[in-house]
């Protein structure tokens, strides 16, 4: 068993992870078992390096807010904002304090200076704007998408104006109230301005296709790009405000799976871009359902990997990652009987696995499933390894 595991292994780089693949993916996604450890970022940072520079890879697309990561965007193609600022304002979920993300924002504006724009790096949080608290509220979206519209077709084709919009959404604290995220009752997604917004929502998407030729040759492609964004989270944020009021057994359920369409539908637009690096917790990026348990109950749905795989085909690629030890969270050295087990046997500090041929070598002897001390790690799931097409194994996660 031993010699078969080594007959997997080879370097991580990025030409190693091409030779796993048929052609080079349109989206080449590396996921991650826990999420704040610098080490699995540099490693992220130095693979998307390789790939630009020898693959043509443009863009980086990260588990951070969507909307807050065009700041990042604005930041590394044109130099807007100080580099302190765009930590502090571009990322989500607090990885903004990561030393690593500092570390590929300044590498990708230095990479940028002086560059074209068709030659430049870009940026893309694929995230919806949620937090584990809670949504944000839809009105950055919703009104910059009817700004955008306002300023460029006939008033008379407007949904409504300005002025609704605003007395509709009311105040922002009104749908980021925390406690609505284990209290439906205390969500305003389904009251009567919610399902009116979600109606005009609607109807200024359907304006912004509608007047697609119109505001193609009156806009550039990025501005184009941007407002469709607004479109997607405007629309998403309110789909799943309204999910939020419910109180029926599926409401956590619907939830996880409408952040992930949120993901999935992002990711498909920065596909249609050109070939990118996507790298999200392994949840959202397994071709496999994924699976967890919250507030004691079960849950299962189709992850952002999964339906986008369902689209793109052999386009889409899906790395995995998996970890020996990160001690520091009281995270051991793993079980022999475990993949990961069996990895740490091997004398490499991080290596790249053939995960298909690693899962027939293992054959119907599948390793039974870690178990993790600590809650912020997903140990790998055994009986997903023969939907990825690679794993990388990391032996020991130190502390920053």
């Amino acid at each position: 068993m031993a010699t078969d595991i080594k007959d997997t292994v080879r370097t991580v780089e990025a030409a190693a992870v091409m030779r796993l693949l048929p052609s080079r993916p349109r989206l080449l996604a590396l996921g991650e078992p826990t999420h704040g450890e610098d080490t699995l970022l540099d490693l992220r940072n130095e693979l998307f390096r390789q790939l630009v520079e020898q693959e043509g890879y443009r863009t980086i697309a990260i588990e951070s807010d969507c909307m807050t990561g065009l700041v990042v965007d604005d930041h590394v193609t044109s130099g807007t904002g100080t580099l302190d600022e765009v930590m502090e304002h571009g990322f989500s979920h607090g990885w903004g304090a990561s030393a690593a993300n500092r570390e590929l924002v300044r590498w990708m504006r230095a990479y940028n200076d002086g560059r074209p724009a068709p030659e430049q790096l870009r940026f893309a949080g694929f995230d919806g704007p949620l937090e584990i608290t809670g949504a944000a509220s839809p009105r950055q979206a919703l009104t910059a998408l009817h700004g955008y519209l306002a300023a460029r077709v006939d008033a008379d084709l407007l949904p409504c104006t300005a002025e609704a919009l605003d007395r509709l959404l009311g105040t922002d604290d009104r749908w980021t109230d925390p406690a609505a995220m284990t209290d439906p009752a205390r969500s305003v997604g389904q009251s009567a301005e919610a399902g009116e917004l979600r109606l005009l929502a609607d109807d200024l998407v359907a304006l912004l296709d509608a007047q697609t030729p119109h505001l193609l040759a009156a806009t550039s492609r990025d501005d184009w790009d941007r407002v469709r964004l607004y479109g997607r989270t405007a629309t998403g944020l309110l789909r799943y405000h309204h999910w939020m009021a419910d109180t029926s057994p599926a409401r956590m359920t619907r939830l996880v799976g409408l952040r992930d369409q949120m993901m999935a539908h992002n990711l498909l637009a920065v596909a249609a871009r050109g070939p990118a690096l996507v790298h999200a917790h392994n949840s959202h990026l397994q071709r496999g359902k994924s699976t967890m348990r919250m507030g004691g109950m079960p849950l299962e749905w189709w992850s952002a990997g999964a339906l986008v795989s369902a689209r793109l085909g052999e386009e889409y690629a899906f790395v995995a990652t998996a970890l020996g030890t990160i001690r520091h969270r009281g995270v051991g050295t793993p079980p022999p009987g475990t993949v990961e087990g069996l990895l740490y046997a091997l004398p490499e500090d991080c290596c790249l696995i053939d995960a298909p041929r690693l899962a027939t070598a293992l054959g119907d002897r599948l390793p039974a499933p870690r178990v993790s001390p600590w809650f912020g790690y997903a140990p790998l799931d055994p009986a997903h390894l023969a939907d990825s097409d690679g794993l990388v194994f990391v032996r020991d996660v130190p502390q920053h």
